[in-house]
């Protein structure tokens, strides 16, 4: 199967790929800042390429409990050197997450390939520079809700960014893990993936150093979460997931593969 993002055509399915993130913000709740220097975020995002990442997501808005929302150009300014200087050095498929147009038009121009949109809604400018840009979009649903509410989100969107023009192929859906639900919502979503999949449509998965994690491993610190993420990767795998968005390359990469292989033993009995 085939997602059909801006000068990319990223093939998923056969094995979960990976999604780099890198924070380009001063008030990350997992990263706190490391990496809101330009120089740090570009060396940061590349060494993510080398640990086996097949995507990288940059990001310039923080959206954790209680941040402070900043401007279009405020966030522009943070990406526009990062983007540049990045795609001096590699060809790698590159995300940028945000939910204004405008920023979304200037990354695309930059070399970016796919917007990922955690607003939760359907933006008819944002939907048209998609259209037009032919780029990938990343929809997420953004609010509480358990897996019938998340399927009837997805069946939605569908529906009504076809009826804008934007193609399936260039579709990615994010069940959203962490925003605005319950733990326990967050839990049945990860382990029921199959009641709500789309079929045709890339699922992506962001559990990355989530209090969902935290709260049930019993890891306070967002950076020592690895091990519970492994699991959450797992399970979610298991049900059917094509993209895992992470922070830990290195280390969650071990449990995405080894995930990888119990599926094809599974589907191959």
């Amino acid at each position: 199967m085939y997602w059909k993002t801006l000068n990319a055509t990223i093939e998923y399915g056969s094995r979960t790929l990976i999604m780099g993130i890198v924070n380009v913000t001063p008030d990350s709740f997992s990263d706190g800042g490391s990496f809101f220097n330009p120089q740090s975020a570009v060396e940061h995002a590349l060494l993510l390429e080398r640990q086996g990442a097949d995507i990288i997501d940059f990001g310039a808005q923080s959206t954790r409990p209680g941040y402070t929302e900043i401007s279009a150009d405020e966030e522009w300014a943070r990406l526009a050197p990062v983007l540049t200087e990045f795609r001096k050095k590699s060809q790698i498929p590159v995300s940028v997450d945000t939910y204004y147009p405008q920023v979304a038009e200037k990354a695309l121009e930059a070399g970016a390939n796919i917007i990922n949109d955690v607003s939760g809604r359907i933006d008819s400018r944002m939907a048209q520079i998609v259209k037009n840009r032919r780029c990938g979009w990343i929809l997420m649903y953004n609010g509480a809700g358990d897996c019938a509410e998340v399927g009837d989100f997805f069946n939605s969107v569908l529906l009504e960014t076809q009826a804008l023009g934007v193609s399936r192929e260039q579709l990615c859906f994010d069940m959203g893990i962490g925003f605005g639900k319950t733990r326990q919502q967050d839990l049945s979503l990860i382990s029921n993936i199959a009641d709500y999949k789309i079929e045709g449509v890339p699922l992506l998965l962001g559990t990355s150093r989530k209090r969902v994690i935290g709260e049930f491993s019993g890891q306070p610190s967002p950076e020592k979460r690895i091990f519970g993420n492994i699991a959450a990767d797992t399970a979610a795998i298991l049900g059917g997931v094509d993209i895992i968005r992470l922070h830990d390359v290195e280390n969650e990469i071990q449990g995405i593969r080894m995930a990888d292989a119990i599926r094809r033993a599974v589907s191959d009995r």
